[in-house]
């Protein structure tokens, strides 16, 4: 049975940032050798509780904030500073330039594809000729009898 390796803040966060980018989730869980669940686990807890969620496992530091820590107490009452805050936009708006880029690229694709498929259903070349296939039915224009 292998032993289940720890990852650091560092590289979680660098492996998320690269995913927020738009890299493909498959082609990078390949290249850092780590599960795509992993991946995605770790961007949900990014999300629902920034860096700090990304925690390695054992006790937090002295003056940590604790992720899920009711603020009633004094353990987990701080804030999250503007830093937080700061990287957690950045991160947004790195996921809506991709979206954006995203839509972009699949309009373009649709308007070559549909100029393609205009210019394949235009008239035939042959006198007489339809701008469809030939029925398949015998006696419709399709191959001689």
């Amino acid at each position: 049975m292998s032993r289940s390796r720890v990852f650091s803040r560092a590289f979680k966060l660098a492996a998320l940032s690269r995913m927020e980018g738009g890299e493909n989730v498959s082609a990078l869980s390949r290249e850092l050798s780590v599960r795509r669940k992993l991946l995605y686990e770790w961007r949900d807890a990014f999300r629902a509780g920034g860096p700090e969620a990304l925690r390695g496992p054992g006790r937090p530091r002295k003056g940590s904030v604790v992720v899920g820590a009711k603020s009633g107490g004094a353990r987990g009452s701080r804030t999250s500073g503007p830093g937080d805050e700061l990287a957690a936009a950045r991160l947004r708006i790195a996921e809506l330039e991709r979206k954006v880029g995203q839509q972009a690229l699949e309009a373009d694709f649709f308007r070559h594809a549909l100029r393609l498929f205009e210019t394949s259903r235009g008239p035939s070349d042959r006198p007489g000729g339809t701008a469809s296939t030939a029925s398949s039915r015998p006696g419709r224009g399709g191959k001689a009898d």
